[in-house]
């Protein structure tokens, strides 16, 4: 799969100056009149678009296959200026399976995760690169309003009025009743972002062992699955095409730098493990070697041993130049970061090499 398992979640508003109709256009390499507003969306000459579909739930109109009826009927029954039109997804798929099995693993996550509970899902599939499924991913784009047989949009949510301990209305200061916003699907429950990554990364390793693959995905953050490593960053169609011909770009030079960091960590915890197990030694042979001395004489030598331990020393420095590195921006933390570790690497070196502790 991608160097990160990325599955991008976000919503088009005309708060934010967006369209459905332009997302749309943009996604299916179509040209789309949007008749909220008059203006054309023309991306029919974008290059990289390898299937476009659009999934109905079950007894929704079929005109609505048709992508510019379908975004346009959205368009038109939103009237506010600041209205959310649809959900958007960018998802990277597995470059490991074939353009027809990733077809197959898309078409299962859209069919149970949003169809199957009423929302119009329309899909493209893209590689812009050069290379067969290089950088393969899916857009899809969901509606936010429950439809009828008709092609009805309906109600998002509706109010209610409170109700005290008597049964009776709640008035307010103002004159008006107290009243509160009640959904009237789970489609914006908090907890469906984790629901739909779970489930993608669920699929997708199904997908993987079917396809007889090594390869397993993990929709958790580094940081929850434990592994301390600074993920790299998602590269996009751009960047990727223009590394592949030498040219470097700022999204690369960053992954590159989270690679040395990485790779750093990684030789360090691997030395201080090594170095943990010399000490462990070094304390063991300490032990044997005064086995025989009265319990006072070793209490004594333990109480010495532990009032100026150089390994903690050290390893307190570092936490302390860690800390300092969190009002620097992104860059200079991984900067500063190399630098501490290899500060801290070379002092621990130097205890070692002459079998120094206190």
């Amino acid at each position: 799969m991608a160097e990160t398992f990325h599955f991008n979640i976000s919503m088009i508003s005309r708060g934010k100056s967006k369209s459905a109709v332009a997302s749309a256009a943009y996604i299916s390499c179509e040209k789309i009149k949007n008749e909220w507003d008059g203006e054309v969306h023309d991306y029919h000459n974008k290059k990289g678009l390898l299937h476009s579909e659009i999934f109905l739930p079950e007894n929704v109109p079929i005109a609505l296959k048709d992508r510019t009826t379908l975004w346009n009927s959205v368009e038109l029954n939103e009237k506010a200026s600041n209205a959310q039109l649809a959900r958007n997804f960018i998802i990277a798929l597995p470059k490991e399976l074939s353009f027809e099995e990733n077809k197959k693993l898309i078409t299962d996550f859209i069919q149970e995760n949003f169809v199957s509970k009423g929302m119009i899902a329309d899909l493209a599939i893209h590689d812009e690169s050069d290379e067969e499924n290089n950088n393969i991913h899916a857009h899809i784009m969901t509606t936010l309003r429950p439809i009828n047989e008709k092609g009805e949009w309906q109600a998002k949510s509706k109010k209610e009025y409170v109700i005290d301990e008597n049964g009776e209305k709640i008035k307010l200061k103002s004159g008006n009743y107290k009243t509160r916003k009640v959904e009237l699907t789970d489609w914006n429950n908090k907890g469906n972002a984790e629901k739909w990554r779970e489930n993608f990364a669920r699929l997708c390793n199904q997908y993987l062992e079917k396809n007889h693959q090594e390869k397993r995905v993990d929709h958790r953050s580094y940081k929850r699955q434990g592994i301390e490593e600074i993920p790299t960053i998602h590269m996009g169609a751009s960047a990727s095409a223009l590394e592949k011909k030498g040219i470097e770009t700022d999204k690369g030079n960053i992954n590159r730098e989270i690679k040395k960091h990485n790779s750093l960590v990684k030789a360090i915890k691997n030395k201080i493990k090594e170095i943990t197990s010399w000490i462990d030694s070094l304390l063991g042979n300490l032990q044997a070697k005064y086995d025989g001395y009265k319990q006072t004489k070793k209490d004594e030598l333990e109480n010495k041993a532990g009032l100026f331990n150089l390994y903690e020393y050290i390893s307190i420095y570092n936490e302390i130049q860690g800390k300092k590195t969190k009002n620097l921006s992104y860059y200079g933390q991984i900067k500063k970061g190399n630098a501490d570790l290899k500060r801290f690497v070379k002092a621990i070196y130097y205890l070692k090499d002459n079998h120094l502790q206190t």
